[in-house]
């Protein structure tokens, strides 16, 4: 893989259903997530799931801007409930592999399908879910912790 992205913007949200709200900077911690993230203390509306699937999840600025002009639809990043929205990274191809952003590696788990509980928490029908089906984010297991930031770059391997 030969690529560099970057870190655009940051969200955290302190309990479930809670409104996402942008960071500054936060600690990524291994086995944890994100600092002053729902997850991070448990009260994450999957937290009653653990494991390192809900450390943090990104989504693409790209994804985003596609599934506007194909459907109309337009949401805002934060409204995605993803903790990281990214330019220039490949997030689909990171299942399984390391990567880094900035000093903090990581390693994608999964890919993020939309579900019902978006539709429930945006003001938007249905007909989000199909529009970010494969195209809705990665979930991603912090393996360093580290401080991070917008504008950090994003690149393949640890």
């Amino acid at each position: 893989m030969d690529w560099t992205g970057t870190l655009v913007r940051i969200f955290t949200a302190p309990e479930a259903g809670a409104p996402m709200e942008a960071r500054d900077v936060v600690r990524a911690v291994p086995g944890r997530g994100l600092a002053g993230d729902r997850y991070f203390t448990g009260e994450g509306s999957f937290s009653r799931w653990p494991g390192p699937r809900r450390e943090v999840s990104l989504i693409a600025e790209e994804a985003l801007m596609e599934m506007a002009d194909a459907t109309g639809i337009v949401l805002d990043p934060a409204d995605s409930r993803r903790n990281l929205l990214t330019r220039g990274v490949p997030l689909n191809d990171l299942v399984r592999t390391e990567f880094a952003i900035g000093p903090v590696r990581l390693r994608g788990i999964r890919l993020c399908q939309p579900c019902k509980r978006l539709v429930r928490l945006t003001d938007h029908d249905d007909a989000l879910i199909p529009a970010l089906v494969d195209r809705g984010g990665l979930r991603a297991q912090i393996l360093s912790a580290g401080d991070l930031r917008p504008g950090l770059p994003i690149r393949p391997g640890g």
